[in-house]
C-alpha cells in the first residue's frame, strides 16, 4: 500500500487595483466581441424595387465592428458594478 502525500495548501492572493482592473478589461472585451458576433450572425439584406425607376435595390445592415470606445465603455459598467458591491460590505 503506497503513501499517499499530504496535499499542500493552495494559497491565494488577493489581487491589486491594476489586476483586477486589467481582469474586468478583459472580460468587458470578451463581452463586447460575444455581442458583436451575436449580431454579425444575424445581418441582414433587404431587396425593395424602387417605385420610381422600377429597379431592384438592395440593402445590406451589418452591426458596427466595436471598437476601444465600445470595450472601455463596457469596462465601466463592470468596474462600477464591482465597486457598488464592495460599498455594501
Amino acid at each position: 500500500m503506497a503513501l499517499e502525500h499530504a496535499k499542500i495548501p493552495q494559497v491565494q492572493f488577493n489581487k491589486n487595483g491594476y489586476e483586477i482592473r486589467a481582469d474586468i478589461l478583459a472580460l468587458a472585451k470578451e463581452a463586447v466581441v460575444e455581442e458583436y458576433k451575436f449580431k454579425y450572425a444575424g445581418w441582414e439584406v433587404s431587396a425593395k424595387k424602387d417605385e420610381k425607376t422600377g429597379e431592384i435595390v438592395s440593402s445590406v445592415s451589418m452591426p458596427d465592428v466595436p471598437g476601444l470606445d465600445k470595450i472601455l465603455e463596457a469596462a465601466e459598467k463592470m468596474y462600477s458594478f464591482v465597486n457598488a458591491g464592495a460599498t455594501k460590505k
